[in-house]
C-alpha cells in the first residue's frame, strides 16, 4: 500500500518549459515551517542573496512532494529529500515504469546531514512495541515522515489501532489535548517544533528506536540530554540522510533549460565554497554535512558538476571567498571531485 501511494505521488504530471530569462525565477522545496529543511532552504537562500541571486524557500508537504517538485514543478531547481525516499525509489525503479519516468532526470545535488526520526509518545509508552493499538499520527501522504513512519511500522510488524495522516505540527497539540497517543517527526535535530512548544517532560517522552531489523536501511543515533527542554536524558534512535536534489537540465534544449542549469551551478559553487560560513552562521545541521557522503545508486547532476570544477567562474563571488586565504580546501575539493566521477 506504501508503494502505490507513493508511486502515484510521484508520476509525472507536465513537462518542463521555457520560461522568460528577464525575470527569472529560482526556487526550492523544504517543508514544514518549524523544520530544519525550510531553515537550509533559508540558509542557502542567504547566501544566494549575498551574490545578488534570489531564490524562493517554499514550503512544502516534505520529501515526496519535493522529489516531484524538482521533477515537474516549473522553475523549482532544487529540493531536499531523505535518504530512504530515494532508496525506496531506486529499489522499485527497475520494475516500474511509473517509477522509471518519475526519477528520470532527478539528480543529487549534494548530500547533507543526518536527520532524526522522533516518536513523541506519552510516558507510559516505552518503546516502539507499545505503538501496538495506539492512535499514531504518521506524517501528512506526501510527506518522508509518511513514508518512513510506514516503512517502520511495517517492518516491525507493529499494528497501530489506526494511522493518523497529519502533519507534526498539527500532531503535537493532539498529542497534549490526548487526541492521539504519538506521532511520529523526521527533522534534523534540534528540530524547532519541539525547541519552541511547552512540552512536559513527566507526561510525554522521545521513544528509544534501537530495533536490529531497522538498521540494514537507517543509521544508528542519539540525541543528546538536554536538546530539548523536556528531555533530560539520552535517546538512542535512527536517522536518514538528508539530500539536496536537483534536475539534470540540458543547456541545449531551451533558454529555461540553460538558465535553469546556470543556477543550479551558481548555487553549487556557492555552497562548496562557503560551506564554512554555512557551518558557522546556519542552522546546526551544516557541522554535520559531509559532500563526499552520496547516496549509492544516485548520479549527480552535470551543472552540479560544472559549478564544481576548479575553473567554474560564478556570476559573482562572496566576500568570504574573494578574501580568503589559500586554507587546504584544494585537497577537499580534490577529494569531492574525485567521488563524484565514479558515480
Amino acid at each position: 500500500m506504501v508503494f502505490r501511494l507513493a508511486s502515484a505521488a510521484i508520476v509525472a504530471a507536465c513537462l518542463l518549459g521555457p520560461a522568460s530569462a528577464a525575470e527569472f525565477e529560482k526556487n526550492i522545496m523544504t517543508g514544514g515551517p518549524q523544520g530544519t529543511y525550510i531553515q537550509i532552504g533559508r540558509d542557502v537562500a542567504a547566501l544566494g542573496k549575498s551574490c545578488g541571486l534570489t531564490l524562493n524557500v517554499q514550503q512544502s508537504a516534505g520529501s515526496l512532494e519535493n522529489f516531484v517538485g524538482v521533477r515537474n514543478r516549473k522553475n523549482t531547481q532544487f529540493g531536499i529529500v531523505q535518504s530512504d525516499v530515494l532508496e525506496y525509489l531506486k529499489t522499485f525503479e527497475a520494475n516500474d515504469p511509473e517509477v522509471q519516468q518519475a526519477v528520470r532526470g532527478v539528480r543529487i545535488m549534494f548530500p547533507l546531514y543526518n536527520e532524526e526520526i522522533h516518536v513523541l509518545a506519552r510516558a507510559d509508552i516505552k518503546d516502539m512495541k507499545d505503538l501496538d493499538g495506539k492512535k499514531v499520527a504518521v506524517g501528512v501522504k506526501d510527506s518522508g515522515t509518511f513514508l518512513t513512519s510506514s516503512l517502520i511500522l511495517d517492518i516491525l510488524q507493529v499494528k497501530t489501532g489506526e494511522r493518523v495522516a497529519i502533519n507534526p505540527d498539527t500532531a503535537l497539540p493532539k498529542l497534549l489535548a490526548g487526541e492521539i497517543d504519538a506521532f511520529f517527526y523526521v527533522a534534523g535535530a534540534p528540530a524547532a517544533l519541539f525547541k519552541n512548544n511547552p512540552i512536559d517532560g513527566a507526561k510525554f517522552h522521545l521513544l528509544p528506536i534501537t530495533e536490529a531489523p531497522l538498521l540494514a536501511t537507517y543509521t544508528a543515533s542519539r540525541i543528546d540530554a538536554g536538546t530539548y527542554a523536556f528531555q533530560k536524558e539520552p535517546v538512542d534512535l535512527i536517522a536518514v540522510k538528508a539530500v539536496m536534489m536537483t534536475y539534470d537540465y540540458d543547456v541545449k534544449r531551451n533558454a529555461y533549460q540553460r538558465e535553469s542549469c546556470k543556477a543550479v551551478s551558481e548555487f553549487s559553487s556557492l555552497i562548496l565554497n562557503n560551506l564554512e560560513k554555512l557551518q558557522a552562521t546556519g542552522h546546526p545541521k551544516w557541522k554535520d554535512v559531509d559532500l563526499t557522503v552520496l547516496p549509492p545508486g544516485w548520479q549527480v547532476g552535470v551543472c552540479v558538476k560544472a559549478g564544481m570544477a576548479l575553473d567554474y567562474k560564478p556570476a559573482c563571488k562572496a566576500p568570504e571567498a574573494a578574501t580568503r586565504q589559500p586554507d587546504g580546501n584544494e585537497e577537499y575539493l580534490d577529494l569531492l571531485k574525485q567521488r563524484l566521477k565514479k558515480q
